[in-house]
């Protein structure tokens, strides 16, 4: 489980360190910095596939992610007293990320190529620093592996450093260049925990959706980013899954209604069996929220958990009414995985906290809010509020 998720200099992030526990719901007024938290999470697991640089291509490079404001903040800014304004830099221009668990910790140092190069990729961010340590805490008798530059040295069995690679690009992340299970066994366990982290954004539900549409089904574990495969998923659960939530769930929001999945030829179709009707509804009879609801139901009663689940803004499209049904699943999606809930719903919060009372649930609420264009935690007002956490020097 993941105890602390560190970020700096990308966008409000200017310096955020959070807590987390096994259920965590992230909250805030739009702009507070809910979306560049998600997505933060979201570089960390693409450094694990090599896909941390065209990720932030696609935000615009990395000139273009980094905190644009100054370098500090001082008292005199705060309280009014001195405009904002540049200060002389002392540190290297870097985007830092990481994150320390039960067993290993990460971070990672992106930042911008140096001088010199007749490369037309300028913009490409290179890493700088990246290491593995063991415990919740990097400290130097706790490092594993360490990467400065092109370089990778291991710590052997007994103790000292051995160098095994020193021609490392700079666009490549060491987790997906370097995971052998002879040399580097930490940097292979801590790969694939990473590349195991689902995430779930916004996922279609408009007319020409995959979800609607019938697939040639397979057993299906783990739904779909898109949802294209939500009637095999579902009779997954049916099969190999726990059977019995699917069923509560559907009756949560929809009572006395049942789902069935329908064999056509090889091909998947779904079918809502509602009270009151004379014939079941297909996928692409069904509304917007509808659809939504059982794609989450698909999603957070995987039979196959990951360490990690991330929604962001599940409440999207969703009916008032639907809120507390969604809220219980997340509860116990959170009994076989730790999941982290992005949101802006005070209602979905809300359900969320009255969930956790009756079920006896460690709810971990993290509220937002932007202050001089940073993001900052509620209740984080000093140093003994915030997590110990070092960065590699």
């Amino acid at each position: 489980m993941i105890t602390t998720l560190a970020v700096e200099n990308y966008r409000s992030l200017r310096r955020l360190i959070v807590p987390l526990h096994q259920l965590n719901v992230v909250t805030g007024a739009n702009g507070s910095g809910k979306s560049s938290l998600y997505r933060a999470l979201r570089l960390l697991a693409d450094s694990s596939r090599n896909g941390a640089v065209a990720a932030l291509a696609r935000e615009g490079g990395l000139p273009s992610t980094l905190w644009a404001g100054p370098a500090t903040i001082g008292r005199s800014v705060r309280d009014g007293t001195h405009p904002v304004q540049g200060t002389v830099r002392t540190n290297p221009l870097s985007l830092k990320l990481g994150f320390a668990g039960t067993d290993f910790g990460y971070a990672m140092d992106l930042g911008i190529p140096s001088g010199g190069s007749r490369s037309k990729f300028n913009l490409d961010p290179e890493f700088k620093r990246e290491c593995i340590w063991s415990g919740p805490v990097l400290r130097p008798a706790a490092m594993l592996t360490a990467r400065s530059g092109s370089a990778v040295r291991v710590r052997g069995a007994d103790g000292s450093w051995q160098y095994v690679h020193e021609d490392l690009q700079p666009y490549d992340s060491m987790l997906s260049e370097l995971a052998d299970p002879q040399r580097t066994p930490d940097v292979l366990k801590l790969r694939e925990q990473i590349r195991s982290w689902r995430f779930y954004d916004h996922v279609r539900t408009d007319a020409q959706a995959p979800a609607r549409s019938a697939r040639i089904g397979t057993r299906t574990p783990v739904l779909s980013h898109d949802g294209s495969d939500l009637p095999a998923a579902l009779q997954t659960i049916r099969e190999v899954g726990d059977h019995e939530a699917l069923d509560r769930a559907i009756d949560a929001a929809f009572p006395s209604s049942r789902v069935q999945v329908v064999d056509q030829g090889g091909r998947f179709e779904l079918a809502l069996h509602q009270h009151g009707l004379l014939r079941p509804l297909g996928a692409a009879e069904l509304s917007d929220g509808t659809l939504r609801y059982l794609l989450w139901v698909a999603a957070l009663l995987t039979p196959r958990p990951p360490a990690l689940m991330v929604l962001n803004e599940p409440e999207t499209s969703l009916h008032p009414d639907l809120l507390r049904p969604l809220a219980e699943l997340i509860l116990t999606a959170s009994t076989k995985c730790q999941i982290v809930a992005v949101t802006h719903a005070a209602a979905l919060v809300a359900e969320l906290e009255k969930g956790a009372e009756r079920a006896g649930t460690d709810l971990h609420t993290i509220a937002l809010v932007k202050d001089f264009g940073e993001t900052g935690v509620v209740g984080q007002e000093g140093i003994l509020d915030v997590p110990r956490w070092e960065w590699p020097k």
